[in-house]
C-alpha cells in the first residue's frame, strides 16, 4: 500500500492506517511530512515509511536496524519501541533529542 502525505488540517486516518509524524528537528535535515502507513508494529510502520523515504532511515536507525540513541519514539502519548504493536488510528511520533549547552 503506498504511503499518503497528509494535510495537517485534514482527516487523520484512512482505513487501517497509522499516522507517522516527525519533529521539526528531523524536518530541518530531510523532507519528512506526516505520513499515513500501515503495519502491525511501530517497526513495520516505519519500514513502510523508509521504503518511500530511504534517507530518513539512517537518521532514525543505526546499522543494526536499532533505534539510534538520540531518537525517541512515542505511540500516541506513550514512549514506545520498534516492537510496540499498533492498531488503526494510532499515531507514531519520531523525535530527535537535542543536546548542547
Amino acid at each position: 500500500m503506498p504511503l499518503r502525505i497528509v494535510d495537517p488540517g485534514g482527516p487523520i486516518y484512512d482505513g487501517l492506517m497509522v499516522r507517522v509524524s516527525f519533529t521539526p528537528n528531523l524536518r530541518r535535515h530531510l523532507p519528512c511530512p506526516s505520513l499515513d502507513a500501515s503495519g502491525g508494529t511501530v517497526g513495520e510502520v516505519l519500514a513502510q515509511v523508509f521504503a518511500q523515504q530511504p534517507r530518513l532511515k539512517s537518521y532514525v536507525l543505526d546499522d543494526q536496524a536499532r533505534l539510534r540513541r538520540h531518537v525517541t519514539l512515542y505511540l500516541n502519548s506513550h514512549k514506545a519501541d520498534l516492537a510496540a504493536p499498533v492498531v488503526s488510528g494510532d499515531e507514531v511520533y519520531v523525535m530527535q533529542a537535542l543536546s548542547g549547552g
